[in-house]
């Protein structure tokens, strides 16, 4: 993955959008890396990802939650926070 400065990515943001074609971009600020720049089609798949994962999620819960397996809030805290 490339790494361009803030500064550099504004003064050459034409170069920065055709890079994120390719792979994505690191932006850093006083050298922290602050983002990433990935094509539109990269990001639309990381969505579709997400979603897919919270949609399993879902049905598995709603699978235990109709087997019975649940735990009220207070059971909750002392079973797993303590």
């Amino acid at each position: 993955m490339k790494t361009i400065a803030s500064t550099e990515a504004k003064s050459n943001f034409g170069t920065l959008l055709d890079t994120a074609q390719r792979e994505p971009v690191t932006i850093e600020k006083k050298g922290r890396p602050v983002a990433v720049m990935v094509s539109h089609e990269t990001y639309q798949a990381f969505e579709s990802l997400k979603l897919d994962a919270l949609q399993r999620d879902l049905r598995e819960g709603i699978k235990q939650a109709d087997n019975g397996e649940t735990v009220d809030g207070e059971e909750f805290i002392s079973r797993f926070i303590g």
